[in-house]
């Protein structure tokens, strides 16, 4: 078969191939449109999940009679003109691709009218064959019409699913645009009925278009970030451990104001996460990365899913530390509702608390109707009423955890209860009688359940502790601690190894020859597809070590740094926290149980145990009163 020049329709149904998987890429494509038009308002009509009709109204500039023919021509745009522009692009579309792509395998109709024209102006297109622009009345704005998609591509057609399925692909992308654009106003119809509005004119950080797109349940459990550095700035929410999903459901990351999909990032936040998120589960987050357009590709996907970062490394480690900072200071008590004082029932949903110190990268949204009570404040708080000091440097002052010999309570320096300082039962029942006195975020212990739970009263509820969880959690962080200030040290190998390795593998060994000398390892290249081990991490000397090096070389290789030996250690590390944990059935003072919760509140990440499983929960007063039916 000859060479030849294919047609503009084939080529534009080639094209179209790409950019159109379904109707929701559609329906992203003529939204985001509307937007880089300026619409404050965007309607979306939909019939049979989009398969049917798809007709998006904006009240966006418009675009002038005579450029509605080129508007469906192949690669015109007016968002670019030159390479500069399309290293810097702002806009959310700027290919030219998506209307005559769209256009080519549908019945397509293209109306718009600008303010200062005389009347609106439609042009038809049927599967690519482009009509005569002609009159018509239209308000200020644009309605693009499909009709039929992929009727005269039978092939494509049949891969559609059914209409619920198409629909909730649909929603689910003005989801996570909701989720961005909170100041655009989005009204859905689907088969003639209202099925979604999202209101317009919300500040972003306001709390309201969180609990309409992902629920109160996301935004009571959202820790609101928000950091700089290094040309990024990155700030949204991320959800607490306990609040953790089955599948990625609730991740949406946007680069510059773009929903994207990228595995860098992906890594870093479950990263982030690994040392508080239980087996299987996954993290909830609503992210916004910002930083300069011409340090990222937004041109290396069809569709725009994806980008390309020049300082990948950079992007990863910022929002690897951000992210792991945050949690590390989710400390349990901050989400009990200390009742201080009462706000005023009127105002936004959530409202961004202080932050924890200063500098910190990131702050909380709590409700408004209470006052949040930071840990130091708490700590120097219980410290002035008993006279005695919570220690500063780690989560357990002088504490030694050890039972006390014969018997199975803790003791601290000098007999003291387990965080190193007596505690008066007087006063805290005094404290607990008087409504105005100080209440710790966990509030006084007044009883052990079942040898498991630890029952706490606090300022306005009941707190609930498993026991062990929270001394495993206080045990592993002091030893990671301890091992953080001693650093990685380097075991020498009696007999040297020699692991056999690909030649990428053994080209990454050498070019990363310090990063894996500060990781534990010495290691030299003994040939194209081979390294000599002579020295391994300490802690990690009885291990697979072999192993350990390649995945070690694989992350270094793909994301420019590697965690694997941190997190082999800290798995050693939880181990032995978790056989030196109390256990149940073991009977405590109340004077202990006080220290126990004293230390939880002072203790990073001490939300959940080391296998992510909430440590404590929090029953308000009111709820209390729910069970019993009081006050009905």
């Amino acid at each position: 078969m000859p060479i030849r020049q294919l047609p503009d329709i084939l080529i534009n149904q080639i094209a179209a191939g790409e950019v159109v998987e379904r109707p929701a890429s559609v329906v992203k494509e003529l939204v985001e449109n509307a937007l880089d038009a300026g619409a404050r308002r965007v309607d979306i009509e939909l019939e049979e999940g989009g398969v049917r009709l798809i007709r998006i109204r904006d009240d966006g500039g418009g675009i002038a009679p005579e450029e509605l023919a080129l508007a469906v021509s192949r690669h015109a745009t007016s968002k670019i003109g030159s390479l500069d522009d399309l290293e810097a692009v702002a806009t959310l579309g700027f290919r030219g691709e998506a209307l005559p792509s769209i256009a080519s395998v549908s019945r397509f109709s293209l109306a718009s009218r600008r303010d200062d024209d005389a009347h609106g102006t439609v042009l038809q297109v049927d599967g690519g064959r482009v009509g005569t622009p002609a009159p018509k009345p239209h308000p200020r704005g644009t309605t693009v019409e499909v009709r039929d998609l992929f009727y005269n591509v039978p092939a494509r057609r049949k891969f559609m699913r059914a209409e619920r399925t198409e629909l909730g692909h649909i929603e689910e992308w003005l989801r996570a645009l909701a989720l961005v654009r909170p100041d655009v106003e989005l009204r859905v119809s689907h088969n003639g009925k209202p099925s979604r509005r999202y209101k317009g004119d919300e500040d972003l950080f306001s709390g309201v278009r969180l609990v309409e797109t992902l629920g109160r349940e996301f935004a009571d459990a959202a820790l609101r970030i928000e950091h700089a550095a290094a040309g990024l700035r990155l700030s949204g929410w991320i959800a607490r451990p306990a609040y953790s999903r089955a599948s990625a459901d609730q991740q949406y990351l946007y680069v510059n104001g773009r929903s994207i999909r990228d595995r860098s990032v992906a890594h870093a936040v479950k990263q982030a996460y690994a040392d508080v998120m239980y087996h299987g589960r996954q993290p909830a987050y609503v992210l916004f990365l910002e930083l300069d357009p011409t340090r990222v590709d937004v041109n290396v996907h069809p569709a725009k899913h994806e980008v390309r970062f020049r300082d990948a490394r950079l992007v990863h480690d910022f929002l690897y530390r951000t992210l792991h900072e945050a949690l590390a200071d989710t400390r349990a008590g901050q989400a009990a509702d200390v009742a201080a004082a009462e706000a005023p029932a009127t105002g936004p949903a959530f409202a961004v608390a202080p932050t924890t110190g200063a500098g910190s990268a990131w702050s909380r949204p709590m409700p408004q109707t209470h006052l949040a009570l930071r840990v130091g404040e708490a700590r120097a708080a219980y410290a002035s009423l008993y006279g005695g000091g919570m220690g500063s440097g780690d989560a357990g002052g002088d504490a030694t955890f050890a039972p006390a010999p014969g018997g199975d309570a803790w003791t601290g320096a000098g007999g003291a209860s387990a965080n190193g300082m007596a505690i008066d039962n007087a006063a805290a029942d005094s404290a607990t009688a008087d409504s105005t006195a100080f209440v710790p975020p966990l509030g006084y212990a007044v009883a052990q359940l079942h040898g498991i739970y630890i029952l706490s009263q606090a300022a306005d509820g009941m707190i609930v502790v498993d026991m062990h969880a929270a001394h495993e959690r206080i045990g592993y962080e002091r030893l990671k601690t301890a091992h953080d200030g001693d650093g990685v040290r380097m075991q020498p190998l009696l007999v040297p190894q020699t692991v056999a390795v690909s030649e990428r593998e053994a080209d990454v060994a050498e070019q990363e020859a310090g990063t894996l000398a500060d990781l534990g390892f010495e290691v030299s290249r003994s040939g194209p597809q081979s390294l000599l081990l002579r020295g391994v991490p300490a802690l990690l000397v009885d291990g697979d070590t072999e192993a350990l090096l390649r995945d070690v070389l694989a992350d270094l290789r793909e994301h420019g740094e590697s965690r694997r030996v941190r997190a082999a250690r800290d798995e050693l590390l939880s181990t032995m926290a978790c056989h030196g944990a109390v256990r149940a059935n073991r009977r405590l003072t109340v004077p202990e149980m006080n220290a126990l919760l004293r230390q939880m509140e002072a203790t990073e990440r001490s939300g959940q145990c080391n296998h992510g499983r909430p440590t404590w929960a929090h029953f308000p007063l009111a709820e209390i009163d729910r069970w019993f039916l009081r006050g009905r």
